[in-house]
């Protein structure tokens, strides 16, 4: 772990635990666009996939790398950065991701949508001087753990759901990867 090598004391405590809506096989034959939008909806949506949608968009490098070939890719990491970046008009169009997902990309493009699975908050223990979240359903989890300990966020979706839970944001990462928290928890001294 990076922050480890650095001299960071870390100790790594799940917030969220993930449980799989079955919604048995998916087919994505005759979708003009299939948006991705978390790493964990790729990998679940690979698993029951049937017949190909004729392009693939996802929101990182992280949800790209998990579903494989994609299409497109934002130069910024949100939503909001795809959808600007998708053309138009879309199609037909699938969004496949979390149950309680943002529903602005599946709103804007009148998208199908499939749930895949749920982030269920985990109850634990939480101490030290920062916590590091990566999505806002980790930061609801530790906002109900420890409200006091200030966070590093992975993006600005993270964050105002920090900040909704009542959590000091340290600060946020310019990009939603490893080297992002890694640049936001040094930048948070």
């Amino acid at each position: 772990m990076r922050l480890r090598a650095l001299g960071y004391a870390v100790d790594v405590r799940p917030l969220v635990q993930i449980e799989v809506v079955e919604t048995g096989l998916v087919d994505l034959s005759g979708y003009d666009w299939l948006v991705l939008t978390s790493a964990t909806g790729a990998r679940e949506l690979r698993r029951r996939a049937r017949g190909r949608a004729a392009r693939v968009a996802a929101v990182g490098r992280a949800t790209a790398e998990a579903w494989g070939e994609v299409d497109l890719v934002p130069a910024v990491s949100t939503q909001e950065g795809l959808l600007a970046e998708l053309p138009r008009p879309a199609g037909r169009v699938l969004f496949a991701g979390a149950e309680g997902a943002r529903s602005l990309l599946a709103d804007e493009l009148a998208a199908d949508v499939v749930v895949l699975y749920r982030a269920r908050p985990v109850s634990v223990a939480i101490e030290g001087d920062l916590a590091v979240v990566a999505s806002p359903s980790a930061a609801l989890s530790l906002a109900a753990a420890n409200p006091a300990l200030p966070v590093v966020s992975i993006g600005p979706e993270t964050t105002a759901a920090a900040r909704a839970a009542g959590l000091r944001v340290a600060a946020e990462a310019e990009t939603p990867d490893v080297e992002g928290l890694v640049a936001a928890v040094a930048a948070s001294e």
